[in-house]
């Protein structure tokens, strides 16, 4: 097994290609860096740093590295964000996919895993199942459903193998704790080592599900083999529905803040309950871990303790500004006038 992991410097494929290395496969990490460090990419993982947009760089990998399998995690997963940057979001996360779909027809992948998002349900009742329609409502899931619809007729084109991931919230260490705009729990925790408020958006009533990283990486690798998820979707992650507010909380416990204040910023569009079903998943590779959050979050907290809090390299700046939420703004403005634009 030869797998090509994009993103594999980031949070989720770094876990990911070394628990693949740990299975004996050979690994080449592509990504740019641009939200992942060098220094997740684990020992004995080919690297390539360069950009899955480019289509000349991933032709060269397949024809040069010749993978089987094919694990696309590369994306800048900013959902409320994209709104304001639909460009860059397609851009990043509908054509660079289409580059990889390509080549992995052209070369005859034996399967092709793309990890999508709960994002394209959209605000249906949760929990979420699978055989719900995709009803996306932000930039960012419209470019997820995209290329899941791709994929299926890549598939009923040319047989293209694939299986369709939707992993939800997920945190642990390793998350990038400096970007301000994805994942709550890495925000949260960076606000409070650095004796700020955790910013809210609305009351904190918003409910959502958060999933521990080492539950989730075993079942995305098995899905580039297990003959039975091959054309299924599968959700992956918790089936422990918490607010926005009681993870806030929880967070300045694990990390021994309580007198961290929690600040009430002004709602954002977002849809209000979020969190999956996964019988599929218990169907396919039996009994999922899953592991209590409070203990998830005390392993991360005690991560990020000794990590710090490291800054992305490379940050969006907005095409539109219209109805930006007031915080987002003025990081916008500082960063538009530290470019010179």
């Amino acid at each position: 097994m030869r797998a090509l992991v994009t993103g594999g410097a980031g949070f989720i494929g770094s876990h990911l290609a070394r628990h693949l290395l740990d299975l004996g496969a050979e690994v080449m990490v592509l990504d740019n860096l641009s939200g992942g460090f060098r220094d997740n990419v684990p020992e004995g993982a080919r690297f390539v740093r360069d950009n899955v947009c480019y289509p000349e760089v991933v032709k060269r990998i397949f024809d040069n590295w010749q993978p089987t399998h094919v694990y696309h995690l590369a994306a800048y997963a900013a959902e409320g964000l994209s709104h304001w940057i639909r460009r860059q979001n397609y851009e990043i996360n509908l054509i660079g996919s289409a580059n990889l779909i390509n080549e992995a027809v052209r070369c005859g992948v034996e399967r092709f895993v793309f990890t999508s998002s709960m994002s394209v349900y959209g605000s249906q009742l949760p929990p979420f199942d699978e055989g719900m329609p995709r009803q996306p409502e932000d930039p960012y899931a419209v470019a997820k459903a995209a290329v899941e619809q791709d994929l299926e007729a890549a598939h009923a084109l040319w047989g293209l193998p694939y299986t369709i991931v939707r992993p939800h919230n997920v945190y642990g260490p390793g998350q990038n704790l400096g970007d301000p705009y994805r994942n709550v729990v890495g925000i949260f925790m960076r606000q409070a080592l650095q004796g700020e408020s955790l910013t809210v958006f609305g009351d904190g009533s918003q409910v959502r599900s958060f999933s521990y990283v080492g539950d989730i990486v075993p079942a995305l690798a098995d899905c580039g083999w297990e003959p039975k998820a091959a054309r299924r979707i599968v959700n992956l992650g918790s089936e422990q529905p918490v607010t926005v507010l009681e993870l806030a909380e929880k967070v300045r416990q694990v990390l021994g803040e309580p007198t961290s204040p929690i600040l009430l910023l002004p709602r954002r569009y977002e849809v209000a309950e979020a969190y999956s079903s996964h019988n599929v998943a218990r169907d396919l590779f039996g009994h999922q871990p899953n592991t209590p959050l409070n203990e998830g979050l005390a392993l991360m907290a005690a991560w990020a303790r000794e990590a710090g809090v490291r800054w992305s390299r490379w940050e969006p700046e907005a095409e539109l500004t219209k109805g930006m939420p007031p915080s987002w703004l003025s990081r916008q403005k500082a960063l538009i006038a530290s470019s010179g634009n």
